[in-house]
């Protein structure tokens, strides 16, 4: 059966038939896949008319895609191409960069991610963070003036405020059984490819030189650096020749 079966059913029976006019898309019949992608995208130009209304600046608006329960705050920019999922909120002045997929997270004020971000559920951006190209972020917490740049991932993690997370810092968060906690605080500064490997913990104004890979907690103040010995082989691609 068909919802507008009813009426013929309803006649039959002889019961009292009556109408409520509406908008045609209001009750759009959805009973193919083109229909539901007809359906979307009316639904969704009703959502970017929403927020152009309310102040929030979208540069190609039919490129963003929003989630029925997105919450956006004041003044915030969004570029072309950016895909929000469920449970996302965003406060003021906050700046989405292109091609960035978001969900479950909230944004605080002043942040900036993008472009080609991914925001996964459980995350939150603290106000006047960074979050940079090619980076992944997943059930971890950031405080304020903290940056990730580019091209890092960071799950099941606590960053304090003013932290740096250099160029390819990971944290090595599945020992293959269960998920593990990062944690690193306040003034900390991460070199680039980093390996940190959890459970760990950073401690305050420590620093960790690049290309390390990190498996004990690092103390206040303190400098770790895991590397092993360079060496050099003189005129190797002549001596390889013969």
């Amino acid at each position: 059966y068909y919802l507008t079966d009813i009426v013929g059913l309803a006649k039959k029976n002889n019961y009292k038939i009556d109408y409520v006019e509406s908008d045609f898309f209001t009750t759009f019949g959805i009973n193919t896949g083109e229909e539901l992608s007809i359906a979307e995208n009316y639904f969704q130009n009703l959502l970017r008319k929403k927020f152009i209304s309310s102040g929030v600046r979208l540069l190609d608006p039919k490129s963003v895609f929003f989630s029925y329960d997105t919450k956006i705050g004041k003044d915030v920019i969004i570029e072309p191409n950016v895909f929000f999922g469920p449970n996302v909120i965003i406060k003021n002045n906050v700046h989405i960069k292109a091609f960035s997929h978001i969900e479950g997270v909230k944004i605080l004020d002043n942040a900036v991610v993008g472009p080609f971000a991914r925001l996964r559920p459980g995350t939150v951006i603290g106000p006047n963070s960074h979050v940079g190209n090619f980076v992944e972020i997943k059930k971890t917490h950031i405080q304020k003036n903290s940056k990730v740049n580019h091209l890092s991932y960071l799950g099941d993690s606590n960053i304090g405020e003013n932290v740096n997370i250099g160029a390819g810092v990971i944290t090595c968060n599945y020992d293959g059984s269960k998920k593990n906690k990062t944690t690193i605080e306040d003034n900390v500064f991460v070199g680039s490819n980093v390996s940190l490997v959890a459970p760990i913990k950073l401690n305050k104004n420590s620093i960790v030189g690049a290309g390390s890979v990190i498996t004990e907690s690092v103390k206040e103040n303190a400098l770790a650096v895991e590397r092993n010995e360079q060496k050099t082989f003189p005129n190797y691609k002549k001596n390889r020749k013969k």
